[in-house]
C-alpha cells in the first residue's frame, strides 16, 4: 500500500502498536551510547535463543548465531536451507548518534567553576545543547585493564549537567552572529561542579571533583587519556503529543532501524536463505574505522561463518556477498510543516504513512550516494504489496538544499543489491528527534516481510 496515512490501518490494533512501541522506548532510553545498544542487543539475542558465534564449532540451517566487534558493532544471523554462496538477506542500520565527546584532556577549572571540554561528533546544531539536562555515559580503562562504566543523569536521584547560556539581557550582541557561529565548538564545555575542597588555593573546585571520582569511581585525571565518556541528553524516551501517538527521545537516528531491525532477525523463523541484522558504528562520521560499515569486521564474519559450513575460499565469500540483498536501514527527514521551503513534498517522507524507501542518498546532484537498482525495487514493492505494508519513497530535501549519506552505498561495493529503508524522523540530529509509533512498528513489519521473501 503506497503513500496512505496508516493510523486507520490499526485502529483495531492499537494495543500491539503501543507494545512495540514501550519496548522500543526501553531499548533507546538504555542504551545512550554504541556500547550499550549492543549491550541491550546482546541481551535480545540471549533471549531468542541466540548463540555466540566464537562459541560455535559448525553451523547448520535454523542455527540462531551473533557476532560481537569491539562492543560496538552487533550481528545476529538465523541460518538459511540454501549456502551462503547464494547470499543474505540483510538489514544494516548504524547505533552511533550526533552528541558530544571527551576530549582526552577535558578537565579545567575556571572562577571556581569546574568544566569538561568536548569536541562535538557527527552533524549537529550547537546551539540547540545549550541550556538542556545532559547525561554523562561511557568507560574508563585503567592501565591495568580494568574497564569502569560511567553512567550518570538517568536515574532518579542523578544529577545531570550541561552547557551554560547568555542571558537575554546581555545577549544584544551575541544575536547579531550567524546560528551557525551563536555557539562554537570550543564553547561547548560541560559545567560539572562549584564546590572548593576544603584547604586548597589552586584549582580547589577540580581537586573537589577529582576526589570525588577517585572516591567514587577510583578514576585519576590521567585515566581520562583512555576514556571514551560520552555526553548525551538526559531523560528517558517519552510518547509525544496529547493523543501519545508519537515518541520523542535522544537517538531515533539511527537507534530506531537498528533496533526493528535486529527484532525483526529475532522474530523471524528459518527462512531458505540466510537472513542478517548488522549494527554498525561510526556512520555519523563517515562510517571509518575499525567498527564503521568500511571495516573488514563484517567481511571476515561471513568468510567464518562459510568455514563453519562447507570448506572455504575466497571465491565463495565474494559470491555471498554479492548475491545478498539488503536494506540499509536508516532514517529519513520527515516533511516538517513548519519548514515546508526545504523539501519537494511529492518527493518527502511523511510521519504517519509507513516505512520510506529511499533510492539514492547523496547531495547535490547525488554526490556519493547509492542509486538502488530498478529492478530491486520492483521486487520490494511487491513484497510490500503482497504483505500489505504501508510505504512511501523519499528524498533528503530539495535538489540544491543539502543531503546526506548511509552506509548503503559501502555494501553495494561488494556488488550487492542495496537500498536505504527506514522511519521518517522530525527534528532529525537535535537532541530531541520524534517519530511516529505506527511507522516504527511498519518498519518492524515491513522487516519481516523483506527476510521472508526476498
Amino acid at each position: 500500500m503506497y503513500q496512505e496515512y496508516i493510523w486507520k490501518k490499526y485502529k483495531t490494533q492499537e494495543k500491539q502498536v503501543n507494545t512495540f512501541a514501550e519496548n522500543y522506548k526501553e531499548f533507546i532510553s538504555k542504551g545512550k551510547t554504541e556500547r550499550l545498544c549492543v549491550e541491550e542487543g546482546i541481551k535480545l539475542c540471549k533471549e531468542a535463543g541466540f548463540k555466540e558465534l566464537k562459541d560455535v564449532k559448525e553451523l547448520k540451517p535454523g542455527d540462531k548465531v551473533y557476532a560481537v566487534n569491539h562492543n560496538k558493532n552487533l550481528a545476529a544471523f538465523v541460518i538459511g536451507d540454501k549456502p551462503l554462496t547464494e547470499g543474505l538477506s540483510i538489514l544494516g542500520a548504524h547505533i552511533d548518534s550526533p552528541r558530544m565527546d571527551l576530549k582526552q584532556n577535558p578537565l579545567y577549572e575556571n572562577e571556581t567553576f569546574t568544566y569538561l571540554d568536548t569536541h562535538y561528533y557527527g552533524g549537529i546544531i550547537k546551539y540547540q545543547w545549550v541550556s538542556i539536562p545532559l547525561a554523562l555515559y561511557g568507560v574508563v580503562v585503567k592501565k591495568d585493564g580494568t574497564s569502569i562504566s560511567i553512567a550518570i543523569g538517568d536515574a532518579p536521584n542523578d544529577p545531570v549537567v550541561g552547557i551554560t547560556d547568555l542571558l537575554i539581557h546581555l545577549s544584544g550582541e551575541k544575536l547579531q552572529k550567524t546560528a551557525s557561529k551563536v555557539i562554537e565548538g570550543e564553547g561547548l564545555d560541560i559545567l560539572i561542579g562549584s564546590i572548593p575542597l576544603e584547604d586548597e588555593d589552586k584549582e580547589p573546585s577540580k581537586k573537589a571533583i577529582l576526589k570525588l571520582l577517585k572516591d567514587k569511581y577510583n578514576i585519576e585525571e590521567e585515566d581520562f587519556v583512555s576514556a571514551e565518556i560520552e555526553v548525551v541528553p538526559a531523560g528517558l524516551a517519552r510518547d509525544f503529543g496529547l493523543d501519545r501517538s508519537m515518541i520523542a527521545g535522544y537517538g531515533h537516528d539511527d537507534r530506531v532501524c537498528a533496533y526493528t531491525s535486529l527484532r525483526a532477525v529475532l522474530d523471524t523463523p528459518k527462512c531458505t536463505k540466510t537472513t542478517c541484522a548488522v549494527l554498525v558504528d561510526k556512520e555519523e562520521v563517515g562510517s571509518i574505522g575499525a567498527t564503521g560499515a568500511s571495516s573488514m569486521w563484517f567481511e571476515n564474519v561471513i568468510a567464518e561463518m562459510i568455514s563453519l559450513t562447507e570448506a572455504y575460499t575466497d571465491l565463495k565469500l565474494r559470491k555471498a556477498l554479492a548475491n545478498s540483498y539488503m536494506l540499509s536501514s536508516d532514517v529519513s527527514a520527515g516533511l516538517d510543516p513548519l519548514y515546508p521551503s526545504v523539501m519537494e513534498r511529492k518527493n518527502s517522507a511523511f510521519l504517519g504513512k509507513g516505512i520510506c524507501f529511499n533510492k539514492y542518498t547523496g547531495s547535490r546532484g547525488k554526490s556519493g550516494c547509492n542509486d538502488a537498482q530498478p529492478e530491486f525495487i520492483a521486487k520490494l514493492r511487491n513484497i510490500m504489496d503482497k504483505e500489505e505494508i504501508c510505504y512511501q519513497t523519499s528524498e533528503l530535501g530539495r535538489v540544491d538544499q543539502g543531503g546526506g549519506g548511509t552506509i548503503a552505498y559501502i555494501l553495494a561495493n561488494y556488488n550487492m543489491n542495496v537500498i536505504d529503508a527506514g522511519v521518517p524522523v522530525l527534528s532529525m540530529h537535535s537532541p530531541m528527534e520524534i517519530v511516529s509509533k505506527v511507522d516504527v512498528y511498519e518498519a518492524y513489519l515491513a522487516y519481516k516481510a523483506f527476510l521472508k521473501n526476498m
